[in-house]
């Protein structure tokens, strides 16, 4: 049995405008859809640095919906728009490695960074999409 989720805030309205919810939760698994480092009203910060952390931020409140933590999470996708012409940027992976050991301590869950021509919403430079498995952490 399946249950999706919308994350309080932003999440309604992308619902009413995109037609998608931000989890789905079937039994100890939870699935998340791209969380980009918008605030309540979609609107993007200036600074990358930010921009990562508050995705960050998204991805947590969107896994406390569906009753999951980053203690949960076995496996990360996060996709960039690239910074450098040949790689995605240093700038991208510091800030995302940073977050990781702050909200997961010593346990690493595998990641696939993708860099990208585009992303769902103007301005936006980062999206993180996560699963978890409830109670494995």
């Amino acid at each position: 049995m399946s249950e999706f989720f919308v994350t309080p805030g932003y999440g309604p309205r992308h619902l009413a405008a995109l037609h998608y919810s931000q989890a789905v939760r079937i039994g100890d698994r939870v699935e998340i859809s791209g969380q980009g480092g918008w605030d309540d009203d979609t609107v993007f910060p200036a600074d990358l640095e930010e921009e990562i952390v508050r995705a960050f931020d998204n991805v947590e409140r969107t896994l406390a919906t569906a009753g999951a933590t980053w203690a949960d999470v076995v496996a990360v996708d996060s996709f960039h728009i690239p910074t450098a012409e040949d790689t995605i940027g240093d700038d991208h992976t510091r800030v995302m490695v940073e977050q990781f050991r702050k909200r997961m301590g010593d346990r690493a869950p595998i990641w696939t960074q993708i860099g990208v021509a585009a992303l769902g919403a103007p301005g936006m430079r980062v999206e993180i999409r996560a699963t978890a498995v409830v109670g494995q952490g």
